[in-house]
């Protein structure tokens, strides 16, 4: 019997995970079985038992569960720890390791695949939620020359960037405060774009030429593209990179090889028009 894994969420019918996973096991000549499991809502750690019982190796956590996911797992990685969510899970006996490589998927995609240095740039990350917590120590270990936290509520940045005040000054401030300051790199993590809305950056935050990367994906040209577009950013992307990416730290994690990402991101690519 092959081995068994998994994404876990609810919803899940919208996922991609399987077929990503189905590319990278064919393409590294690996025998796995991976699927599509919809946790029920308050039951996510007996779906889990119930999973591992029948003989499954790991999981990949999506929404809602990856604060539950963390609770759950028995050791944690640091970059897991920082961010309070856990997006992937493997088990080792009685052992349930826990880690987040949302943040390595999104840092590998911006500077393998589109070939931007966080090196020395400012960069800007607007939100304060999950995406954010995971993104950023592997964000502090690329030594950006300045990395700003804005969101609508002060207090969750300023809270965020003190949690990491050991590893690095992480600014955070409001909208507002943006005013007059430009970045090299933005990156839109707020759900702002999953309702067609648009977050409150001022349109002079972009530095001319500057990347423009909305973590959702799918969506074609966002609000939030669209601003950047409009105020002279020389590069959107979306973050269809960041999923091939993240679940590619995840499959070699399980499987001790990883793939290659490029024809995953080529079939799930939308234009962005």
């Amino acid at each position: 019997m092959s081995d068994h894994y998994a994404v876990i969420g609810n919803p899940i019918s919208q996922t991609k995970s399987p077929l990503i996973h189905g590319w990278y096991a064919r393409s590294c000549g690996q025998t796995m079985r991976y699927t599509a499991l919809e946790g029920p809502l308050g039951r996510f750690a007996e779906t889990v038992d119930a999973f591992r019982a029948d003989g499954g190796r790991g999981l990949n956590v999506t929404v809602p569960f990856k604060m539950e996911a963390c609770a759950y797992a028995t050791t944690l990685s640091e970059r897991a720890r920082l961010a309070g969510a856990v997006n992937a899970l493997k088990f080792e006996g009685d052992e349930v390791l826990g880690e987040n490589f949302d943040g390595m998927g999104l840092v590998r995609d911006v500077t393998h695949n589109l070939g931007f240095a966080l090196r020395g740039k400012r960069v800007l990350l607007l939100g304060a939620g999950g995406a954010v917590r995971g993104a950023l120590l592997p964000f502090i270990h690329e030594q950006p020359a300045s990395l700003t936290l804005a969101n609508r509520t002060l207090s969750k940045a300023v809270t965020l960037a003190a949690e990491v005040a050991s590893h690095a000054t992480v600014n955070a401030c409001s909208y507002e405060a943006l005013a007059g300051q430009q970045f090299d790199l933005v990156f839109n993590a707020t759900s702002a774009s999953l309702r067609g809305e648009l977050p409150p950056v001022p349109a002079t935050a972009f530095a001319p030429g500057c990347l423009a990367y909305e973590l959702a994906y799918g969506k074609g040209l966002t609000p939030f593209l669209r601003l950047a577009q409009a105020s002279g950013a020389g590069y959107l992307a979306d973050g269809v990179g960041m999923l091939a990416e993240q679940a590619a730290e995840a499959f070699a994690w399980w499987r001790g090889t990883r793939p290659d990402t490029q024809t995953v991101i080529a079939q799930l690519t939308v234009p962005l028009v």
